[in-house]
């Protein structure tokens, strides 16, 4: 496993940024997301508040949300599935979905907390300002085009923020618990021999007309499912009354119901707002009981009903097809065409990386690590790192002082990281480490994982082809394996929590 500091699967890109902007090109396009900040009990709308005389739709361990809640943040998905084109469905099942979003949310606010991950105003602006770069507008354009979308700056920033967080919540119990082994990675190689792999950045020209290309590597299947869920250790009579009900979906669709509408009303899966949209991978990376039960259906097909430990699926298949042969070498000066798999329609095609020698300077550095929490805050960590730089600059070994004191997982290793690539650390630990001479010790660094004294033991440069194509197929793995990671996650979470949502239980039923 490699050590927390680095990025698992996004080695050449910002996680923290490349999520913001994704969700800031959303709301630009009048997606707003924002994620209500917690608040006690408040009067209820008209409407509900026969049934909920205090208002309260769900409390999360300590936490209230409030019916006011709920509505205001129904009103903002409405309009995103409207303009997606998804079938809303009622105000009432609306209701029931959007809380659900939100409990979530609330759970990851609570474990951000638990652990002392605090974003800073400043993050927030750097997040800000690399959002209008990467769209080649100001930030004042960009704040004119949030409020053309009908979303308020402030809420606009508070959901950068909640992403940010979020962000730096997978990294570090997610991204960081999957293990991609060397075995994985020549095993990805084989299975991609001949196609080239994507480089890092630079969008790539449109794709020019040409004969369709032999199909070769594996086979892609974006997939959309409408999941009714079996609370664990249901009795019989429930299981069997879940099944009923996924017959009666099934029957619904066969019979031409919209399956994004149906799956916006029925589901229990986290993307049921989404249409159920689960994402693009190849067949063999979904589950064995997916890709058996959708081996011979077509595009738009859909399977029957597929029990798992999680309760009952409804699958979908919205596109499948294979990655397309590279062009011969004759044509590889003319602009790059696409050599990937089919991608979902908001993904950006990146040109193939360039063949040949790729010198690369390298960093040999070590560092040490202390991470926040409520009890240690940013103010004591920072100390504790003054204090273990002074003792350093006084002739103590950096080696042995990152053995007692460094909570990385390269302590016994004296904080030692190897050689490291360009990218492959979280910006602020790189700028940090890269303004260093051989020898040198920084100042205490922050970073989502903490603060860090980071000291260089020198430099070199090689030839990274093969290492890159090594690391490019790392990212692909953990980028298939990321999402099934952390719905996992959340269901510890979920399973950890104490949660009393009252809209369920009033529909008479869930968990």
């Amino acid at each position: 496993m490699m050590s927390g500091l680095r990025h698992p699967a996004r080695a050449l890109a910002l996680a923290i940024v490349l999520g913001a902007w994704v969700s800031a090109s959303a709301l630009a396009a009048g997606k707003p997301a924002h994620r209500p900040a917690p608040a006690q009990a408040a009067p209820a709308p008209a409407a509900a508040s026969e049934q909920f005389v205090d208002g309260i739709a769900a409390i999360v361990d300590k936490e209230v949300i409030t019916l006011a809640q709920v509505d205001a943040k129904a009103v903002q998905v409405r309009r995103q599935m409207e303009q997606q084109h998804i079938p809303v469905p009622e105000a009432s099942v609306l209701r029931r979905q959007v809380l659900q979003q939100m409990i979530n949310a609330a759970l990851q606010d609570h474990e951000a907390q638990r652990v002392g991950i605090r974003v800073s105003d400043a993050q927030v602006d750097r997040a800000v300002q690399t959002i209008a770069q990467r769209n080649r507008i100001t930030v004042d354009q960009l704040q004119r085009e949030i409020a053309n979308s009908g979303m308020d700056w402030n809420d606009y920033r508070a959901d950068l923020r909640s992403q940010i967080q979020d962000d730096i919540l997978r990294q570090r119990f997610v991204e960081d618990r999957i293990t991609i082994s060397d075995s994985d990675v020549d095993a990805f190689l084989s299975m991609n021999a001949g196609q080239p792999m994507a480089a890092p950045s630079a969008a790539a020209p449109a794709p020019e007309p040409e004969p369709a290309p032999a199909p070769t590597g594996p086979e892609l299947v974006e997939l959309a499912q409408i999941l009714i869920e079996v609370p664990d250790y249901a009795a019989d009579s429930v299981v069997q009354e879940k099944r009923k009900q996924a017959e009666a979906i099934l029957r619904k669709l066969k019979s031409g119901a919209d399956f994004a509408g149906v799956a916006a009303a029925s589901s229990n899966g986290p993307q049921a707002l989404e249409g159920g949209n689960m994402g693009i991978r190849p067949l063999h990376d979904w589950p064995d009981l997916f890709s058996q039960a959708i081996a011979n259906t077509p595009p738009g097909g859909i399977s029957g009903i597929v029990q798992s430990g999680r309760g009952f699926h409804i699958l979908k298949v919205l596109r499948r097809g294979y990655a397309q042969r590279p062009a011969p070498k004759s044509a590889q000066a003319a602009p790059a065409r696409s050599a990937q798999a089919p991608a979902p329609a908001a993904a950006t095609p990146r040109a193939p990386a360039p063949s040949g020698p790729m010198m690369v300077t390298q960093t040999h550095a070590r560092h040490i690590l202390i991470k926040t929490s409520k009890v240690v805050d940013d103010a004591k960590a920072r100390a504790i790192l003054e204090g273990l730089r002074a003792r350093i600059e006084h002739g103590e070994s950096f080696a042995e002082l990152a053995k007692r004191y460094s909570e990385d997982a390269s302590a016994p290793q004296g904080g030692d990281l190897g050689w490291l690539n360009p990218g492959e650390t979280v910006p602020a630990f790189e700028q940090a480490m890269n303004a260093l001479q051989d020898g040198q010790v920084s100042e205490p660094v922050k970073s989502p994982f903490g603060w860090h004294l980071i000291q260089v033991e020198g430099r070199q440069t090689k030839n990274m082809e093969q290492e890159f194509r090594r690391m490019q197929a790392r990212r692909e793995l953990m980028e298939r394996r990321i999402g099934p990671a952390y719905e996992d996650w959340l269901d510890q979470l979920r399973g950890q929590a104490y949660i009393d949502n009252r809209l369920e239980k009033a529909a008479g039923g869930g968990r």
